[in-house]
């Protein structure tokens, strides 16, 4: 196997020709890498087929709505080598979000299954029944079996072709396509396996759905890169986490937004340290989870910030303090206040890693290189031009910079809550929340003053909301010392299930636009000193309104 870096995803997988290592498992079946290849290339041929027969001049994007199953593995690579695009469609959407995701990115043949299929019957999604293709079809078999073709790239296919169109989880506006070409994805499979030690005999345990880029680009392709071993599961359990990670052997494995927390909240046991993990890597996990996991199954893991549109703005340093991303990638990575331009000051943090100077230190996380990693998003040209300014990548996140020159993450930019004239960050609040050993996840967002501004409202998930001890939460939020009185949640919304993305990260849109306006137990902070809150009633729901009528101000987002 050769040991020489790629341009392409195409090339990296004919690499893989005739490699006899494990490239793909499940708990019922395993192939080789060379396996893999050659059912990458038979699906290839078939896309090839079907597109010079219906739509030669249309876009050569396929939809793929599958759970984590090796059909969508073997698709990925019949894109690469066909040089097609494909649409990971995410399942947990609603019926038109799913049929608008269709007709934007321009889907022109679906993969999916008969469950797949039973939905998209119902939406209006333009694809006449020819576009699709059902992989538990006997006739699915039967149209592969005509292209086992020796593996082969197509003509025209370079770094330069448009491999992924992925969606964007959606947690605070509207999802948007980014694109993703077999170079950037190359580039990030190399990147990665750099910066977290990916190497041939890893078994990487593929939990998150592969519509997201997460799986993709953290996993799937640096596994390609080297030629380690791929094992799904069709969809992330808690609860079989550890029997998976044990019947494959993992090494290393992926998550996202609330998967840790689930992890964390099933029942401890003596032996759970007894497993092959060494490491994982994530997103948006607490330093109290990430900590917690790391004593309780004796693995590593690497907490990282990062998009789907841009590549990685901070590298790891084993010197860095807890919360912190590391150190900035580059000089070009800076902290700027949005109106301004300017850069902003470096944070002062106290004794608990509060940080003093919010107002001065917080701002957009900018990639002064960035505009040159980021491809643009597909048929959005004024989301593309609020990303790109300057010459520069525009994160839309948070963040600030300490003395020493640490990079720490502060949430999005739609997590900023002015309350009283000062800003408040969602994702401090969330990490204090999370700490609570009542709560196995929570969401802070801001909802109307009546009169003006914002206030705080946190979404706890919990085992039972009925039993829910409001007293001892109260008590322990008066025991956090770097909440802060405004940072304190003035609503608390307590749920057996927070609404979430397909990729595991709170909907706090929906939560948001909901408000207090929902049958789940919704507390409220009832005069003024230590918090006190009192479940609100039918009654409250309508003085309340009331009083935003009062004012003027709107109810409803």
């Amino acid at each position: 196997m050769t040991s020489v870096r790629r341009d392409d995803v195409a090339t990296m997988l004919l690499d893989r020709l005739g490699d006899p290592h494990p490239g793909l498992r499940t708990r019922d079946h395993d192939w080789s890498w060379d396996e893999v290849v050659r059912e990458s290339a038979a699906r290839a041929g078939l896309a090839l087929q079907l597109r010079e027969r219906n739509f030669r001049a249309a876009p050569f994007h396929i939809g793929v709505l599958l759970d984590n199953v090796p059909d969508f593995v073997f698709w990925l690579g019949a894109a690469a080598l066909s040089g097609a695009t494909i649409v990971g469609l995410n399942p947990t959407r609603g019926a038109a979000e799913l049929a608008a995701d269709i007709r934007h990115a321009d889907c022109r043949l679906i993969v999916t299954d008969a469950p797949g299929m039973g939905r998209l019957q119902e939406l209006d999604h333009g694809l006449d029944p020819s576009r699709f293709l059902l992989v538990d079809d006997p006739g699915y078999s039967q149209q592969l079996e005509q292209h086992q073709a020796p593996p082969s790239i197509a003509a025209g296919v370079d770094a330069r072709s448009l491999l992924l169109l992925l969606f964007t989880s959606g947690t605070t506006g509207v999802s948007k396509a980014v694109k993703c070409s077999q170079g950037r994805l190359a580039r990030i499979a190399y990147a990665a396996t750099d910066k977290y030690g990916h190497h041939r005999g890893d078994v990487d345990y593929c939990c998150m759905p592969l519509f997201h880029g997460n799986a993709i680009m953290a996993l799937w392709a640096p596994a390609l890169a080297n030629g380690a071993t791929v094992c799904l599961t069709p969809k992330f359990s808690a609860a079989g986490f550890l029997p998976d990670v044990r019947f494959f052997g993992a090494t290393f494995f992926t998550y996202v937004g609330k998967a840790l927390a689930y992890l964390l909240a099933t029942p401890q046991r003596a032996d759970d340290a007894d497993n092959t993990l060494t490491r994982g890597f994530g997103t948006e996990a607490s330093p109290e989870d990430q900590n917690e996991f790391r004593r309780r199954f004796a693995a590593e893991l690497f907490e990282g910030y990062g998009s789907s549109e841009g590549g990685a703005v901070a590298t790891p340093d084993p010197a860095a303090p807890a919360g912190a991303l590391g150190r900035p990638a580059h000089p070009g990575v800076v902290i700027v206040e949005p109106d301004s331009l300017n850069r902003c000051p470096a944070a002062i943090l106290d004794a608990q890693g509060k940080v003093l100077n919010p107002d001065e230190a917080i701002g957009e996380i900018v990639d002064q290189r960035g505009a040159r990693d980021f491809e643009g998003y597909y048929r959005n040209d004024a989301a593309e031009a609020e990303r790109v300014r300057n010459g520069w990548y525009w994160s839309g996140d948070l963040g600030y910079l300490d003395g020493d020159g640490f990079l720490y993450f502060a949430g999005r930019r739609g997590d900023w809550i002015r309350v009283d004239g000062e800003n408040i960050s969602a994702l401090n609040i969330e990490r204090v929340i999370r700490r609570c050993p009542d709560v196995i996840t929570a969401g802070v967002f801001g909802v109307p003053d009546p009169r003006s501004g914002d206030q705080v409202m946190a979404a706890v998930e919990v085992a039972d909301p009925e039993t829910f001890d409001i007293e001892g939460f109260t008590a322990f939020l008066a025991a956090q010392h770097d909440l802060g009185a405004k940072g304190t949640p003035r609503f608390v919304r307590v749920s057996a299930s927070l609404p979430a993305t397909g990729s595991n990260k709170v909907l706090k849109r929906d939560l948001q636009a909901q408000r207090w306006h929902t049958a789940e137990p919704v507390y409220r902070w009832a005069g003024r000193g230590r918090p006190q809150y009192r479940r609100m009633t039918d009654a409250d729901r309508q003085t309340l309104d009331a009083e935003f009528a009062k004012h003027g101000r709107k109810v409803h987002a």
